[in-house]
């Protein structure tokens, strides 16, 4: 029963690449010291916090390559 359909105009996409509008946007508003200094300790923190995590976290992936033999405890060598 769908008879022959009418093409959907596109020519609005294409009119919408040619707009320019004559209203300008509100300049960006600076931010304020106390915002500056807020971003720099976040900043700073995050940095503290993954310097931090690779010194705790160097030892533990660090293989320890002096002992070869493995080692037994004083209980198992007296017996």
């Amino acid at each position: 029963m769908s008879g022959p359909r009418e093409p959907v105009p596109f020519a609005f996409i294409a009119d919408a690449d040619r707009f320019r509008s004559n209203v300008t946007p509100p300049p960006p508003q600076r931010a304020s010291a106390g915002q500056l200094t807020g971003r720099l300790l976040l900043g700073l923190t995050i940095v503290a916090a993954l310097v931090g995590s690779l010194m705790v976290g160097m030892p533990a992936l660090s293989l320890d390559h002096s002992s070869t033999s493995p080692q037994h405890s004083q209980a198992s060598q007296g017996h």
